[in-house]
This record gives C-alpha cells, structure tokens and sequence, in this order.
C-alpha cells in the first residue's frame, strides 16, 4: 500500500485524496453514501472548501463520526481577518468538528504574510494557537504566488495544478516543496476531466514520493478505479509513456483548464465549460455536449462583451474571447457533421 508524508506536517496518508468538490453536485444521500465508501475502503485524506456550496456539510454528515480517522483539508477566500473567522467557524461547524487539519487560503491574488495589512496570516496563527486549525495551507494557480509561499517559509503545504501535462515550472514548485519540507497537494491531476486515463494519471503521480494528488470524484465507479489503486497501484510503463506522450502532443499549450476563476461571466457564458468544448468534445461522450441544453451554452459565446474581465481573472494568461470564438467554430463544424479543424487547443 502506497503511502506518503505530507512534509512537515507529518500527515501520513495513501497517495489517493478525495477532492470533495464534485459532491456539491449529487444528492447528499449519494454524497454521504460516496464518502463513506471511499473512507471503508482506504482513503483518509479529504479536501473541501467553504466555496463549495455543501461539500462540507456533505463530508461532515458523512464522516464525523471517524473524525479522529481522517484528515481533513478545507480552504477559505476570505480578504480579511473578520471574513476569516467567520468562514472558520461555518465550516467547524459543517464538517462537525472541533478542528480543521490543514486550513488553507483559497487561490489568493497574493501571499498571505504577517503585517500586510489583511490580517489573514495573523488571523491563521491565532486560530492554530487555539487549537481550531493544525497546520497553515496555500492554494494558488499563479506560480509567483505559489514561489512566494514556498520562498517565505510561512506555509505547511501548498495545493497547486500538477498533472501529466505539467510542465518545468510545476516542477519546480515540487522540488521547492521537497526542500523545504513542505506538503505538496496536487490539484487538477485529471486536469478538469481531459485526462480521462485514471491508472497513467496515477502512475505519473507516483513518480513523485512526497506529493499527494487529489481525485475529483462524483460517481461511485469513479472511486472504484481508485479504491482498487490501493492495493494495485498502476505503474508507470511504456504503454503508459506513450499515451501521455500523446496526450501531452495533443493538449499542452494554451487550453482552458477549466478552473473557474473566470467566472462570472456578465454576458453569463459558462466560460470554464465553452472554452474547452472542443477538447471535451474529443475526448468525452459528445451526446450531453451536443444536446440542446449543450448548444445553448455555446451560443451564449455570440453574447460575449469583449469586456476584458475574463482574461484579467485568467492566472493562465489566456487569451479567452479568442479562445471561446475558436471552440465556438469548432462546435458548429461539429453539429453540422463535419470534423472539427485541427487546431491545437
């Protein structure tokens, strides 16, 4: 059984987290019947988010009563120290629990340090002090920030995109971690759904002793690929080598990731959808796509303002009106039954 320590923090976990995002879209019996699963089969590392909607009082109705047999990271985008504890204190008593293992800073604009005028930090330490929160985390999608957090030596652990299509600068954030005996969480390892091989996905991961991806996972069959991982880790081979090869030629590049952090749109295109259609559209069943429900989120796109606040927002500087028209074109070849262009999104 594969296992690892999550830095300093000390937390030793299977190399299976459960990103708990997904469950805000099911029924809570569903939800709670998912998490209890992942929990009796194996899994002890769970990572929610206040921004969730009700992930977290989906976990805590789950699993609150092996509390003291999990591990649970949550995260808060408050901006200042009033917002922080009042986020805190919804999600202790969501997730029914006295404490939070790691409390991370959800995907700020910039590192949280002590005397920068927020108060976050401060705020952070004084909820450690009082025993409410473990250790102090990071999530970020810019790499400065995500330097920064390693650099200042304030964090635990920092969560960031990592996957088979990750490039140097990922890289070495790990290492950065590795060196500074701080726990790397690694977020988007099915990079949003394009990566749709679960066993090459885990294998890369693997690759990497000291960090911890983890899965977003809605459906039951969906967990059972990683349950069965536990026991049976896949390995990385040459079948494996190629398909990510593959992969990698097709999809790296300037491709939405479909993080969100676009949105909202004010035209309200669903921008973390449309503008990776063409590549969800190669790589995924078409049908729920290319029915109507489908078209009517991709002619949405003709709504665009050309307002500028979604390549703003975008920590991957995509040019995203552009990026939108071009899945737009692609869309259409599609539902006309022609195939759609070769370009590289």
């Amino acid at each position: 059984m594969a296992k690892i320590t999550l830095g300093r923090t000390g937390i030793v976990t299977d190399r299976n987290g459960f990103g708990a995002l997904p469950v805000q879209r099911i029924p809570k019996e569903d939800a709670a019947k998912l998490l209890r699963k992942a929990y009796d089969g194996g899994i002890t590392f769970f990572d929610t988010a206040r921004a969730y909607t009700d992930s977290e009082e989906k976990l805590g109705y789950a699993l609150s009563d092996v509390r003291s047999h999990i591990y649970i990271a949550t995260k808060t985008a408050a901006d200042n120290a009033d917002a922080f504890w009042k986020d805190l204190d919804t999600s202790l008593s969501l997730l029914k629990t006295s404490y939070i293992d790691i409390y991370q800073f959800h995907n700020p604009s910039f590192c949280p340090k002590p005397g920068d005028g927020s108060g976050l930090y401060e705020a952070a330490s004084e909820a450690k002090a009082q025993g409410k929160i473990r250790f102090i985390g990071i999530t970020n999608h810019r790499l400065s920030v995500a330097q920064e957090a390693i650099a200042c030596g304030l964090y635990d652990t920092l969560q960031f995109p990592f996957c088979y299509l990750s490039g140097e600068p990922e890289e070495s954030l790990v290492r950065g971690c590795r060196e500074h005996n701080m726990g790397f969480i690694a977020m988007k390892s099915l990079s949003g759904g394009l990566i749709t091989n679960s066993a090459a996905a885990y294998a890369f991961a693997a690759q990497y002793p000291d960090v911890l991806p983890i899965w977003g996972i809605q459906r039951e069959q969906e967990l059972d690929e990683f349950l069965s991982y536990i026991e049976n880790p896949p390995v990385m081979t040459e079948e494996i080598r190629s398909l990510i090869a593959r992969d990698r030629e097709q999809l790296c590049g300037s491709f939405c990731r479909g993080c969100g952090y676009c949105m909202p749109c004010p035209a309200g295109i669903e921008i973390n959808t449309c503008a990776r259609m063409s590549l969800l559209l190669r790589r995924s069943p078409s049908d729920s796509h290319l029915a109507p429900e489908g078209q009517e989120k991709m002619m949405k796109i003709k709504e665009c303002l050309h307002c500028g606040q979604c390549v703003g927002k975008c920590p991957y500087g995509l040019n995203t009106p552009e990026l939108l028209e071009r899945n737009l074109k692609d869309y259409e070849e599609v539902l006309a039954g022609k195939e759609m262009t070769a370009t590289n999104f």
